[in-house]
C-alpha cells in the first residue's frame, strides 16, 4: 500500500511495474512468448482488482468522512 494524494492505495511495486510496461512494449511488438502472455495476463488481472479494491476503499473513507461531518455538524 502506498499513500496517494491523502489516500491509502494499493500499487504495483516498481519491479512489477517495470515488468508489466516490458511486457506491453514486446506485445506491440508482436514479440510476446506464450509464457509471458499469460504472465501479463496475470498482472493485468491483479490491476484489476487493485483498481477495485481501491474504488471500495476510497468510497468507504468517504462515507466515513460524511458521516464525521454529519456527526460534528
Amino acid at each position: 500500500m502506498e499513500k496517494v494524494d491523502g489516500w491509502k492505495l494499493f500499487k504495483f511495486s516498481e519491479s512489477l511495474q517495470q515488468r508489466m510496461e516490458q511486457l506491453l512494449e514486446k506485445k506491440k511488438g508482436a514479440q510476446l512468448m506464450a509464457e509471458e502472455v499469460a504472465e501479463l495476463d496475470a498482472i493485468g488481472e491483479l490491476d484489476r482488482i487493485f483498481t477495485q479494491i481501491n474504488a471500495m476503499m476510497v468510497a468507504q473513507e468517504v462515507n466515513q468522512r460524511a458521516d464525521d461531518i454529519e456527526r460534528l455538524g
